[in-house]
């Protein structure tokens, strides 16, 4: 992961600290651990974004920052993924997460009227809850494990590859000293 990419967009901690709305939560986000760019911060901080973003949960940037703290990986990383789950995406995930838990449960599929009304999901509430809960657990789990290793691989690459490419610079320079000293004598 291009670590000076991740900073151009992160926001500064002290930018935080200083917004009045924010004031109040200024002890709980000093910890410069909070907001490291390492291969384990960033990862973990992917988990702990995607995992509360698949929960059908209100209040998911506080668990996400909860988590964040808990697990002292990247703050703004992980408040600012559970946006994944935002008022356009989140039907059609937590629908499918829904379709994953009642084939878990191998419970029917409730299908829905041609026109959805907060009534008809009030009243079809208690059947929709269960498996809309266990596709969300078990989607969220999968998706924080493989995100978690997917960072850490590409991290890996990135940094394996850079260091390649300053390895053939350093030989190319070296062989072009080397092919202006032998021209010299």
């Amino acid at each position: 992961m291009p670590r000076r990419f991740l900073q151009r967009y992160m926001p500064k901690p002290d930018t935080i600290r200083k917004q009045r709305s924010l004031r109040f939560m200024a002890p709980l986000i000093a910890d410069p651990g909070l907001w490291l760019l390492t291969r384990r911060s960033v990862a973990n901080a992917f988990s702990v974004g995607v995992f509360c973003a698949m929960l059908p949960i209100p209040f998911q940037m506080v668990i996400a920052a909860l988590g964040a703290r808990l697990t002292r990986c990247n703050l703004a990383l992980s408040v600012g993924l559970v946006w994944i789950t935002n008022p356009l995406t989140m039907p059609l995930i937590f629908y499918g997460n829904y379709r994953i838990g009642t084939f878990i449960l191998g419970a029917p599929v409730r299908e829905a009227p041609s026109r959805i009304s907060t009534r008809w999901i009030a009243e079809q509430m208690h059947d929709i809850m269960p498996p809309l809960i266990v596709g969300s657990l078990v989607t969220a789990v999968i998706l924080a494990i493989v995100v978690n290793i997917g960072i850490r691989l590409i991290w890996r690459w990135h940094v394996s590859h850079n260091w390649k490419r300053r390895r053939q610079i350093r030989r190319q320079r070296r062989a072009q000293i080397e092919a202006e000293f032998d021209d010299k004598v």
